[in-house]
């Protein structure tokens, strides 16, 4: 019994550490020497290498994004001061694209941002 009971602490604990990263595409993140763990978030940008927008997976033009964040932060009723944005940009994406997108978010009320990186290879 007390086998079965660990079996399942420790399937559910690996199982919720990779919770966070459902709602970003794979893209080929920049290395960090200190990788911290993200935070959870209802929020994901992904910025492909051809410089493409998903907000938690969905596609959508650079204009559309202070729209669309205010519509899903008002649809879930997220607290714009504990909600968490990040953003997952390839490494190929220029820094302004990135910088534009914070700009974009800030306008409407986010405040937390992180940045997704990769840990760094001994």
């Amino acid at each position: 019994m007390i086998d079965t009971i660990f079996f399942l602490l420790v399937f559910f604990m690996l199982s919720s550490l990779s919770l966070t990263r459902l709602n970003g595409l794979k893209v080929n993140l920049p290395k960090a020497s200190m990788n911290p763990s993200e935070p959870p978030s209802d929020l994901t940008l992904t910025i492909d290498k051809d410089q493409h927008l998903y907000l938690n997976k969905e596609p959508l033009r650079e204009d559309e994004l202070k729209n669309k964040l205010s519509e899903i932060i008002n649809s879930r009723n997220l607290s714009l001061e504990s909600t968490a944005f990040i953003i997952n940009a390839d490494t190929s994406v220029p820094h302004g694209l990135v910088m534009k997108c914070i700009d974009d978010s800030r306008a409407i009320g986010l405040t937390h941002f992180a940045i997704a990186t990769a840990p760094e290879s001994p």
